[in-house]
């Protein structure tokens, strides 16, 4: 017997059945893994590309199939399409997402959710009015590492968190930002290395730990001072309401793009996530968990590798009907609410008390 949810309605849900009717909205160097996604999938149909660079739309359409335009709003207007994917710069995100729920589709945002705090709270409540959702791509919770870490934590074998570690050290050069026409501006991309480069790290910091009560921090603009307005070096020490510490650093000053770490410290033993690897480290000896093998990938290896996994959950959570969205924008919400806290400090000079009523 099919259920009805809040979501839909027995026919709204036989029609997600047959497929879904897909746009991706934004056709940047991201857009492709969604679009390999959704085709490999099998369970939606690429229907539009839309751009305001008439030329990329038209070069995906091209290559996956399906029409293209350079206004999101006409695409929002067909009737055929249940999910947008939204691959578009950083002060797009909420405007788009909620005017996609308001004309009655599914939207999955890549990151991060928003540029602030507001728009996020403004995105979660116009997803909740019009009985829509509204998913953040932080795809690295569904690597194999995360997910066992997770699995490990929950599990409490490894006795109470005492630490967590994240470190971010990666490269970026003048013509990234400067060919892109909105990085390394506030009113474009909403900050710099700490919304871009390492929000999936603060996202899995606080996914695997828990609800922050306090956070002090620091922001830098050291290698591309006359290029960006942006902070490209950022410094925090983590309070959890569990008691754990946290530290983290994050800058794209290095020159190269070194594999992300995060590394737990729990009474037991310590669990360390880099790279592909997950090791747990326990009475002096290494075990390797995860063995860090894994397919080639066509994409930029920061990218990480689970983008296809994380839309199919997706895709699946509106089929089944599911209670809960696939990391809704309240989740999404919680590395806005560090980002917050790293600037106000630093802008202050003060620890940060953070809102957890989100």
């Amino acid at each position: 017997m099919m259920v009805v949810t809040q979501y839909g309605n027995p026919e709204e849900r036989g029609m997600y059945m047959e497929g879904f009717g897909v746009a991706i909205i934004g056709c940047g160097a991201i857009h492709r893994v969604h679009a390999d996604a959704v085709l490999n999938n099998g369970m939606g149909k690429i229907l539009w590309f839309v751009d305001i660079k008439e030329d990329r739309a038209i070069a995906s359409a091209e290559k996956y199939g399906g029409s293209w335009c350079t206004d999101y709003r006409e695409v929002l207007e067909d009737p055929r399409v249940n999910i947008v994917h939204i691959c578009t710069p950083h002060y797009l995100h909420s405007k788009m997402a909620i005017d996609a729920v308001k004309a009655g589709k599914h939207a999955i945002v890549e990151k991060p959710a928003a540029m602030n705090l507001e728009q996020a709270r403004m995105m979660a409540q116009a997803a909740k009015e019009n009985k829509r959702r509204i998913t953040i791509n932080f795809q690295n919770r569904f690597n194999p590492t995360s997910i066992k870490a997770k699995e490990i934590v929950d599990s409490g074998e490894m006795g109470k968190i005492r630490g967590v570690k994240g470190l971010v050290t990666w490269f970026r050069d003048t013509d990234y930002y400067v060919e892109s026409g909105w990085r390394g501006g506030f009113q474009t991309e909403g900050g710099g290395v700490l919304i871009n480069q390492s929000i999936h790290t603060l996202d899995l910091m606080r996914w695997l730990v828990g609800e922050l009560e306090s956070i002090e921090g620091h922001v830098s603009t050291r290698a591309l001072k006359d290029v960006i307005e942006v902070e490209d070096t950022a410094e925090a020490t983590l309070y959890f309401k569990n008691g754990a510490r946290g530290i983290f650093y994050a800058t794209n000053c290095y020159t190269d793009n070194s594999p992300v770490e995060i590394e737990i410290h729990f009474e037991k033993g310590t669990l360390r996530i880099y790279d592909d690897e997950l090791i747990k480290i326990q009475d002096g000896k290494w075990e390797r968990l995860i063995d860090g093998i894994s397919e080639a990938s066509p994409y930029k290896s920061y990218w990480g590798k689970s983008h296809a996994t994380l839309i199919k959950h997706f895709y699946e959570n509106i089929i089944d009907g599911a209670e809960k969205t696939i990391i809704p924008v309240e989740e999404g919400m919680w590395s806005l609410e560090i980002l917050d806290g790293i600037y106000k400090s630093s802008a202050t000079g003060n620890r940060i008390i953070i809102d957890n009523s989100l």
